[in-house]
């Protein structure tokens, strides 16, 4: 199981180091890392959300009380990272990266592969439509993290602003409609399916060259601190309390096995494109992300190992 976690984990940094050597090597300018976040973050990972909840199956196996536990706990991880950053004074800027790197997980391409591998289709199948109703709440979520230090700052965020920006942030738009599109058994016309396919193949390498690109080996050194706490927040703290919430809500078995895991996943890429795009510290996001992807090798072997021994 270890090999296989590295065959899942080690091609990320590859194409993350891609993007930090283009930049570099002068291949890229600043202008085209700027344009090549807003293509991931309004169409590239939207269409792979879409995509993915769109085309699992909404009947097949859903638990209520392992979503609700799931729920419960990315919300106390998300309210104790927030105010553990307020507790250590973090600047807005770095306390909304810092806590929505605590809770958001990679689910669609690290969590999903994992669970594949340990469980095959009917892991996958169960795990895809726990996705329909995570990835929304976790964007919701990431948009109060990121924007709640800074109301100080800005006059205009009353309640209509923070509506305006949970109702037109494309990720939840997309998870949304993939969501009624799956609850509702549409058919996907043959034509769009393959047009999506072929745009989401293109998500996950142009989220992973954004962050590169936009990486500082000093900006990563200046902020190893927050980074490695939010890193540990979100793949041995978040797996942990996940597994005790579950554990009492009555799940078991490979239901829990599948919620420990997809908790466990480090923090996703996308995590670092909407820090961006709300103007929070995005490379930070970055380190946390890069951080928590290569100590998951450590902990996801950790979590299955457990999860084998306790038989829970």
């Amino acid at each position: 199981m270890n090999s296989e976690i590295l065959l899942i984990v080690l091609p990320v940094f590859l194409v993350i180091g891609l993007g930090f050597g283009l930049k570099r090597t002068a291949l890229v300018h600043a202008g085209f890392i700027y344009d090549l976040n807003r293509l991931v973050y309004y169409i590239a990972l939207p269409a792979l959300l879409f995509y993915k909840i769109a085309g699992a199956d909404f009947y097949a196996s859903f638990n209520a009380r392992l979503l609700g536990g799931m729920i419960l706990g990315i919300t106390v991880m998300f309210v104790f990272s927030y105010g553990f950053g307020s507790l250590r004074g973090y600047a807005p800027a770095v306390q909304g990266a810092f806590c929505q790197g605590a809770f958001r997980g990679n689910l669609a391409y690290i969590g999903l592969a994992i669970i594949y591998n340990a469980y095959g289709e009917e892991g996958f199948t169960r795990a895809g439509i726990l996705l329909g109703f995570l990835v929304p709440y976790m964007n919701v979520l990431s948009v109060v993290a990121l924007l709640l230090p800074q109301r100080r700052e800005s006059l205009n965020m009353g309640g209509f602003f923070w509506l305006q920006q949970v109702a037109t942030n494309p990720l939840i738009v997309a998870s949304f409609v993939g969501i009624l599109w799956s609850y509702f058994g549409l058919p996907m016309p043959r034509i769009v399916d393959r047009a999506l396919n072929i745009i989401t193949g293109m998500s996950l390498p142009l989220a992973l060259i954004a962050i590169g690109a936009s990486f500082s080996f000093q900006r990563l050194r200046g902020n190893l601190t927050p980074a490695a706490l939010s890193a540990a927040m979100k793949i041995v703290l978040l797996p942990v309390l996940t597994a005790l919430v579950l554990h009492a809500f009555g799940v078991h078995g490979q239901e829990l096995a599948i919620g420990v895991l997809l908790a466990a996943t480090p923090t996703a890429t996308a995590a670092y494109i909407m820090a961006q795009q709300l103007k929070c510290d995005a490379e930070l996001s970055g380190a946390i992300i890069m951080l928590s992807t290569l100590c998951s090798v450590i902990t996801y072997s950790l979590a299955l190992y457990l999860l084998q021994t306790l038989a829970l």
